[in-house]
């Protein structure tokens, strides 16, 4: 058990070497006074300073989260009611088609969804541009948000949906009483996780992207093409660390969530040895 134990441990320091050691070599020659990477000469904050007065690419970051927040919003409040939609259906053949539907889209590679909207839009004579990416973000965000939100609905007791309805709820009653509180958790997931997609997505994006617009991960590529820029190795760093500050504020929303939880089923528990 002792040796299955520590080559157990071995293995996962291998991967999370393999997946933080690029991101620190990034960060480590953000500080870099040579402006390269292939050696380091000294700490600098030059390059952040160079960042903070490229207003051009400062613009770019807030739209790229605008569009972030605005994209992962509309697909949470469309992905939780179709969510509801496709695990309430009665008929079981249909809700295992529209499961299937919405998970052609989590399968489907980024190139091809790409190309299908920028066929989409330019068939519709939509401009390309905020509104397009906007759109395309919402679309492949849906079904992320479906698949976050499911699990919850499946953990759910529907009695406390009968019992909301015998003591007379109507039925937005019952989804913003019993049902909303209840996968909440996975609303919140499903949420980030969208939001996290759509601040990093490029294959889409690059394909509905217009002339005048960028966002982030369209910009640093175009850059990167032109060449090293520690410019690019600061603004990578300053998303990693609001990467994890998203983290740390996810895991104390959830670990509230099941706090309460926790206390509500003491409560209850106590009602019961109460009575009995």
């Amino acid at each position: 058990m002792r040796k299955k134990w520590r080559w157990s441990n071995i293995y996962l320091l291998l991967i999370f070497a393999l997946l933080y050691i690029p991101i620190f070599y990034l960060i480590f020659y953000s500080f870099n006074k040579s402006g390269s990477m292939t050696h380091f000469e000294g700490i600098t904050l030059e390059h952040y300073h160079t960042l903070f007065e490229d207003t051009r690419l400062l613009g770019i970051v807030i739209v790229t989260f605008l569009l972030a927040f605005l994209s992962a919003l509309i697909a949470t409040l469309i992905g939780t009611f179709g969510a509801m939609a496709i695990y309430y259906t009665k008929k079981r053949q249909m809700r295992t088609t529209l499961l299937s539907l919405n998970n052609i889209l989590m399968v489907s590679p980024d190139v091809i969804i790409g190309a299908s909207f920028l066929i989409f839009f330019t068939f519709l004579g939509l401009k390309l541009g905020f509104s397009s990416v906007l759109m395309a973000h919402i679309a492949f965000s849906i079904p992320i948000v479906v698949l976050m939100v499911l699990p919850k609905l499946q953990e759910m007791n529907d009695s406390m949906i009968d019992a909301a309805r015998d003591l007379g709820a109507g039925n937005w009653a019952v989804i913003r009483k019993v049902i909303f509180p209840y996968i909440a958790p996975g609303i919140i997931a499903g949420y980030f996780m969208a939001f996290t997609y759509s601040l990093d997505d490029f294959a889409v994006t690059f394909f509905v992207t217009g002339n005048g617009f960028s966002t982030l991960s369209v910009e640093i590529y175009s850059r990167a093409r032109q060449g090293i820029n520690l410019e690019i190795n600061a603004l990578s760093t300053l998303l990693f660390l609001f990467s994890m500050l998203l983290v740390i504020g996810y895991y104390f929303v959830s670990q509230d969530n099941l706090t309460k939880k926790q206390k509500k089923r003491r409560k209850e528990q106590s009602e019961v040895a109460d009575l009995l």
